[in-house]
């Protein structure tokens, strides 16, 4: 069983690590997307600096990268630690990706990937609560922030309760945590109330240089 465990973290890391928003942002922009906004990866940071149907496209794959390891899983065992451990590698690849110098994202839609893959309709069931919290407060770290200790109390609550195996909770808990522990830049900015709203915040980062004419910039 030793090697089933080996083979998922292999493909979920890798899988995980497919660069979408620096290959996005480079398409799109001609620029990396490392150089605005937060830094990262991610659908919110495309979204602020490459537009919506940018953002749009990064979000839809970076899901999938963490759903497809889980399925992929689901053929090499039926254990629920081996489909856990295919989702955590997916967005360990995610975070800190190999095809990229190990500067990602911080993991939100990859994470939401392994709960949609693992359970389908609890995770579904949760995509409501995530859009309340964008929509009421218009940022995106609150639902990022809040959503990662909604998600592993109710898959906690559901193990306790037999619905769900403890390999599904004790997932959730481990993403949520990283999901908090990456997120902590913006949630001092959120308690010092200088988070960026949605859409905001994609300008070039201090410290890195304009690009040349011909180096791309446009959108």
């Amino acid at each position: 069983m030793w090697w089933a465990f080996l083979a998922v973290a292999a493909i979920g890391y890798l899988m995980g690590s497919l660069p979408t928003g620096l290959v996005v942002g480079r398409l799109v922009r001609g620029v990396d997307i490392r150089e605005y906004g937060s830094g990262k990866t991610g659908f919110t940071n495309v979204l602020r600096s490459a537009g919506l149907l940018a953002g749009v496209v990064v979000l839809i794959v970076d899901v999938a990268k963490g759903a497809l390891p889980v399925v992929i899983g689901r053929v090499i065992s039926d254990e629920p630690y081996v489909l856990a451990v295919a989702a955590l590698a997916a967005v360990a690849g995610h975070d800190w990706p190999i095809y990229a110098g190990f500067r990602g994202g911080r993991g939100v839609a990859t994470s939401f990937g392994g709960l949609l893959a693992i359970s389908p309709i609890v995770a579904l069931a949760l995509v409501p609560v995530g859009v309340v919290l964008v929509g009421v407060t218009r940022i995106m770290s609150v639902m990022s922030v809040g959503m990662a200790p909604i998600s592993a109390g109710v898959f906690v609550g559901l193990a306790i309760g037999g619905v769900e195996p403890w390999a599904y909770a004790v997932y959730a808990l481990l993403a949520g945590s990283l999901l908090v522990v990456l997120h902590r830049e913006n949630v001092r900015r959120l308690l010092a109330g200088t988070e960026p709203r949605l859409g905001r915040g994609g300008e070039r980062r201090v410290g890195v240089s304009a690009p040349v004419e011909g180096e791309g910039g446009g959108r």
